[in-house]
């Protein structure tokens, strides 16, 4: 009875469009917020942060962006492993050669790099789509991860090829410590995935969404295909770059090109397909899905074995990993093809309703 919307009336457009229609929905992420920035900091310790808690937040960052493109827009995409590693080191040559900048700016400015080598490589969508368009996302893939480790220039001829991020700080404070790292990755993730939010319900959101549903059809009522999708590629490769380079320089410190390989883009995907396709929230429970499962079963699958004798390696325990990962991407693409944000849905119209059967 307690999450009901009974008396609450709506007196202005403004009120109708809210993202939270609901009261008890604006109270609860309130109150989320102020756990994730003010409680977790005060509670939780180094290893939470390093393993769950940090490459969460950044790579719900990453799987909104994909997500604005594959989920919102319908273009495939595999190469978003490599929008991240250009977001990456974009922003670390900026922080080599424009030492003045902050760190913080780079990771902005190599978000931007993303976005423009995203519309280079969102070019061939106009004209194919599909498996074709596929093809040539992973072509993008392919050359990034040939360019960064090839080409000296972007390391900075460094001879192993890995390069070092330079220290965050922010107003002569010191940035470096895990609470800090996890608050700068929160703050960025939250602010860009409020406006990706504001940008799928607003009139470029439902050129995409109409685009997704039937191009022709979108064309015909006068939404512009180049635009579209091009602004779809953009929108999406800089949330991507930004991430790449919360990644390398907050998460990471210390990276090389294989840090962003092929398997980054698969699983960015697996993210968006088991949270749910053309969903924010999705987005968010797909990464934090895909990161916590591997820490689970390493904790849980050994003492099981255990229990009936059978001693279970490292080695199986990831390959567990890999069964579980794709008999639930087979599960949602057949039971529940919109994931996890769906069934969080399901659970929120039964509450409505509860008590009552219908």
């Amino acid at each position: 009875m307690f999450y009901r919307e009974a008396g609450q009336y709506k007196a202005s457009y403004e009120a109708d469009q809210a993202i939270f229609p609901i009261a008890q929905d604006r109270l609860a992420m309130l109150a989320l917020l102020a756990i994730a920035f003010l409680v977790v900091p005060l509670v939780t310790s180094e290893y939470v942060y390093r393993a769950i808690l940090i490459p969460v937040v950044i790579l719900s960052l990453a799987a909104i962006g994909l997500n604005i493109l594959m989920g919102y827009c319908g273009q495939v995409s595999l190469g978003s492993g490599a929008f991240m590693a250009i977001g990456a080191y974009a922003a670390y040559n900026l922080a080599v050669r424009l030492p003045f900048l902050n760190p913080f700016v780079c990771i902005l400015l190599g978000g931007f790099v993303s976005a423009a080598v995203g519309i280079v490589f969102g070019v061939p969508s106009l004209r194919i789509k599909g498996f074709y368009l596929a093809c040539a996302t992973l072509a993008a893939q392919f050359f990034a991860d040939w360019a960064f480790l090839r080409v000296k220039w972007f390391t900075n001829y460094t001879p192993s090829g890995s390069v070092n991020a330079p220290p965050l700080e922010l107003f002569g404070f010191d940035l470096g410590s895990p609470t800090a790292n996890y608050l700068v990755s929160l703050a960025f993730t939250v602010v860009l995935a409020l406006a990706a939010k504001n940008l799928v319900r607003g009139h470029i959101g439902r050129q995409w969404m109409a685009i997704r549903d039937m191009d022709i059809a979108a064309e015909i009522i006068g939404v512009r295909p180049m635009y579209a999708k091009l602004s779809a590629f953009a929108v999406s490769s800089f949330l991507i770059g930004v991430a790449g380079a919360l990644w390398a320089f907050v998460y990471l410190g210390s990276w090389e090109p294989a840090a962003f390989s092929i398997d980054r883009s698969f699983q960015l995907m697996f993210m968006i397909i088991i949270g749910g396709l053309g969903s924010i929230l999705g987005s968010v429970l797909g990464a934090a899905f895909i990161v916590v499962l591997p820490i689970f079963l390493n904790q849980a699958l050994p003492p099981l074995g255990a229990l009936v004798g059978w001693r279970i390696s490292t080695a199986t325990v990831s390959h567990f990993e890999a069964m579980i990962f794709g008999a639930l991407i087979v599960f949602f693409l057949v039971v529940e093809p919109h994931g996890l944000a769906r069934l969080w849905s399901i659970a929120k119209e039964k509450l409505r309703l509860w008590p009552f059967p219908h």
